[in-house]
């Protein structure tokens, strides 16, 4: 690897924290809180930064659960971005691991800022405390209030049960629909109704029906959140959720008008009416190969072993509002395995996420990313190289067509 080594400053800043990291972790997983409700993680993360001199905007874009760190050293230098995220699942808590992104935002922030000050580098770090990532999206809404657009690259980390630097990440959007009928007694006059829950049958069966001629990359499921009031009355409302995904923006536009033609077409079958409303989707990730090759050198380096590209892309398929950010900013998001056979969203993998075997692996990943954010402020060609590839996979998306 060409540059300076800047590995030692970044490891003796990020063990030096490594106890209070280690209590903000276990103070997060002992307190999941929900979408939007991150008061407690908010509190604790933001006094922490300030202690450890961070320049902080609390309630940051609007959003009660939002913050920004900021450090900079000398002046003029590039700027580098990382997320936090410390959102919980229902009824599973912790079972994605946020309470490690959360800590793996900051170690990465001042494993960086240590570079800059023992070498005297000019740069700026700016960490977001994004709020929502399992529902409501909160860097969608942060980049609608105009964030991330003083960072030059903006990247994060997420623990998993596999080592990936270009993990999979579908492009999804959640859809909700209603369709309205005409209540009846159903034994009486079941002619005189007109079902709204045998339109949202229809809906789900073809659905399935769809699937057969969707590739394996895509994804749809649904759940009904209104089914009708009684067994005996004809029902003239029913609601339902469903979630659509694919590996691209453009796919997932596809998919999106053959499910809004089932749904229209549901309603014609049974003289219903139907209202949908599409959430603004979490794209799918745009991985940037030179921040890429960059993380992958130095966790190389710490003995973490990748299989190609290509293979990596098929151990996750999840889907992140990190895509969000990948689309408006050069970015990276890999994965970290913690030791654990155990998948995302699962009781078992919120165990492993408290571990002190996690937390070490934590650790490791957020030097590398810290030193890949030194390389990129140190060397300015690598940043030209990286916002090159970034305007040349950003026209590529936006011009991607799929038949």
């Amino acid at each position: 690897m060409d540059g300076k080594d800047y590995s030692q400053t970044t490891e003796e800043a990020i063990q030096e924290i490594s106890d209070d990291i280690w209590k903000l972790s276990q103070e997060l997983h002992s307190h999941p809180e929900e979408a939007f409700q991150e008061h407690y993680a908010h509190d604790l993360l933001t006094a922490y930064l300030e202690q450890q001199g961070f320049k902080v905007t609390k309630h940051a874009f609007g959003l009660e659960t939002a913050f920004v760190a900021e450090f900079e050293h000398g002046s003029g230098g590039p700027s580098v971005g990382y997320c936090s995220e410390y959102d919980a699942l229902p009824g599973l808590g912790h079972a994605c691991g946020h309470n490690l992104i959360a800590i793996s935002g900051i170690a990465s922030a001042i494993g960086l800022r240590a570079v800059l000050q023992r070498h005297q580098i000019s740069g700026r770090i700016v960490l977001f405390g994004t709020p929502a990532e399992e529902s409501g999206g909160g860097k969608k809404h942060i980049i609608k209030k105009g964030g991330f657009q003083d960072v030059d690259i903006c990247m994060m980390l997420h623990g998993a049960n596999v080592d990936a630097v270009y993990p999979q990440f579908l492009a999804v959007q959640e859809i909700f629909v209603d369709f309205h009928g005409k209540a009846s007694h159903a034994s009486t006059a079941p002619w005189q109704g007109k079902n709204a829950l045998d339109a949202m049958l229809i809906a789900f069966n073809s659905i399935a029906m769809l699937r057969q001629q969707t590739p394996p990359t895509h994804r749809m499921q649904g759940i009904i959140t209104k089914g009708g009031e009684a067994y005996n009355i004809i029902p003239d409302k029913t609601s339902g959720q469903f979630g659509i995904r694919a590996p691209s923006k453009a796919e997932l536009t596809v998919l999106r008008g053959k499910v809004d033609n089932i749904f229209h077409a549901a309603a014609t079958a049974t003289g219903c009416t139907v209202d949908i409303c599409y959430r603004e989707p979490a794209l799918d990730i745009v991985s940037n190969s030179v921040l890429g090759h960059l993380f992958q050198s130095f966790m190389e380096r710490n003995h973490i072993t990748y299989p190609p590209r290509a293979e990596q892309s098929a151990l996750i398929t999840i889907s992140t509002d990190y895509g969000n950010v990948s689309y408006v900013r050069p970015g990276l998001h890999p994965t970290f395995a913690i030791d654990t056979v155990a998948v995302l969203h699962t009781p078992a993998f919120a165990l492993a996420a408290k571990t002190s075997k996690a937390h070490e692996r934590c650790k490791v990943a957020a030097k590398c990313m810290a030193l890949t954010g030194a390389r990129v402020i140190e060397d300015k060609s690598i940043l030209e190289e990286v916002k090159r590839e970034f305007q040349k996979t950003s026209k590529e998306a936006d011009q991607e067509a799929i038949p």
